[in-house]
């Protein structure tokens, strides 16, 4: 199997089948956070500033936003992916523009030990948070909180696999050499001319995954001499 193979997944919407922050936002932040994400909506400002100040009118303890662990279903397939990648030596990490308190406790809800980077949420005190951004980049084209290029183009050495719906996505997906998509990354990216695979949930996904995964160890093992001649990509 090819050592440079890396995995990078997308968690709400994606493996979350709610976006948490929506749903934490819904039920414990004050109505202005709705101000808020059209400022974001229309391109005013990043989801950076957009986030930010979100969190900062969100009101609950630590026990409301268990509720939301608690509450919010993940792709039960997810842990099939998860498998693959272990089986096969690949990395994969979760990259995330959401709140990192709530994915890893999510993650390990489900029994899932996998690198996360995502925002930093703090606790303040008195149902208050703060939202760190310590993925940012000053050169962020989309002003993200998490920038997704950043972490893709770290390893440019590397065939990067992105997995993603949304729009924390759409920069990283110029970057990766295979997008798997659904929802609003696979609508940027008909409309973009970007290449990708549409998915419905993780158990297509990893079906997908498992078959490029395939074709690749069948071209590394393949005589040096022959390797010049094969010109398709791996499927």
């Amino acid at each position: 199997m090819p050592s440079g193979v890396r995995v990078f997944v997308d968690f709400d919407g994606t493996i979350s089948l709610e976006d948490t922050t929506d749903v934490i936002l819904e039920r414990f932040a004050d109505p202005e956070w709705r101000t808020v994400e059209a400022e974001w909506l229309a391109g005013r400002i990043g989801s950076r500033e957009c986030l930010a100040r979100q969190i900062d009118l969100v009101r609950a303890s630590r026990e409301d936003l268990r509720t939301v662990i608690d509450e919010v279903p993940l792709d039960p397939h997810f842990a099939d992916l998860v498998e693959l990648c272990r089986g096969h030596g690949v990395p994969l990490t979760v990259i995330s523009d959401g709140l990192d308190w709530v994915v890893t406790k999510m993650l390990a809800r489900a029994g899932l030990d996998v690198p996360v980077r995502a925002n930093k949420l703090e606790w303040l005190g008195r149902n208050r948070w703060r939202l760190g951004f310590p993925y940012s980049a000053t050169a962020c084209r989309a002003q993200a909180g998490h920038c997704k290029c950043q972490a893709l183009g770290g390893e440019p050495e590397k065939i990067r696999i992105l997995i993603g719906d949304g729009r924390s996505d759409f920069c990283a997906a110029e970057t990766a050499d295979l997008v798997v998509a659904k929802s609003a990354l696979a609508e940027h990216c008909q409309t973009a001319g970007l290449a990708y695979i549409v998915f419905g949930n993780f158990a297509g996904a990893t079906t997908l995954i498992a078959d490029w995964i395939g074709g690749l160890r069948r071209l590394d093992q393949m005589p040096r001499s022959s390797k010049g001649m094969v010109h398709a990509s791996p499927a």
